[in-house]
């Protein structure tokens, strides 16, 4: 099924850690060519690089603000230009300011929207055009179950996450006719860096309302993305797909 890879480009952004980095070499295993994008850590993007060094398709990545419109025209028409297209597009990129509404300054709401909404819009607005043109696509936006069931202290993400799921179903239906999907991944609680920095009581709490008893693994998400990238899932768009346990069961 997934040899159908082999000659796709695929562009991800935030794919330095966690489930960015697990879609990345996911895609790359599966015989893809790989850009990803990274906002900072310049040893954690080499180190994705050096694990996939030995897959059967490439990975390459450029540092870029996915909030920064011109910077983002940028970073696509590079990759245009090199490899002539772009057949899938994963927006990963996110970022969290974390407090109660009475406290949150208003930099801290709008550095989580420019990033987590204003990037997905940057990032399917350089896009679409040329996939409308090539007439496939398939575009992926990782949102949160905490877009659909919200969470104390986290109004601006919850916020930026069920906005990608409203843009994500009217651009499905935009574009639909091209032969490009558009659907989204909703995670619950996987386990990468963000969670380990969770206190341990929290984790305990929260482990307690996940029926399966564990946090996700973000293969998990990966596999996923991966499956609504193929031709099998041609038929699937403007849908949520919900990863977290049971926790959440819309």
């Amino acid at each position: 099924m997934f040899e159908e890879f082999k000659d796709k480009v695929v562009v991800v952004t935030g794919g330095s850690r966690g489930i960015g980095k697990a879609i990345v070499l996911k895609f790359a295993s599966l015989g893809a060519k790989v850009v990803f994008n990274y906002a900072s850590n310049d040893e954690a993007a080499k180190k994705v690089i050096e694990e996939g060094k030995d897959y059967s398709g490439t990975i390459e990545c450029f540092k870029l603000d996915v909030s920064n419109f011109p910077q983002v025209c940028e970073f696509f028409e590079k990759i245009f230009d090199k490899y002539g297209a772009i057949h899938i597009l994963v927006n990963n990129a996110g970022i969290t300011r974390d407090t109660l509404l009475a406290r949150m300054k208003e930099e801290e709401w709008d550095a989580v929207i420019n990033v987590n909404l204003k990037g997905v819009f940057n990032c399917c607005k350089a896009i679409i055009s040329n996939m409308m043109r090539q007439r496939w696509g398939r575009i992926i936006n990782i949102g949160s179950v905490i877009g659909s069931m919200g969470n104390a202290g986290q109004v601006n993400y919850a916020a930026t996450k069920a906005g990608i799921v409203g843009f994500s179903r009217s651009l499905a239906k935009e574009v639909a006719s091209r032969g490009i999907t558009v659907n989204v991944v909703a995670p619950g609680f996987i386990d990468t860096d963000m969670t380990a920095k969770v206190p341990e009581k929290i984790k305990d709490q929260i482990l307690k309302a996940i029926p399966v008893g564990r946090f996700g693994k973000a293969d998990e998400i990966a596999n996923a993305v991966s499956f609504l990238a193929t031709e099998s899932a041609s038929y699937i768009t403007g849908e949520v797909l919900h990863i977290n346990g049971g926790l959440y069961m819309g």
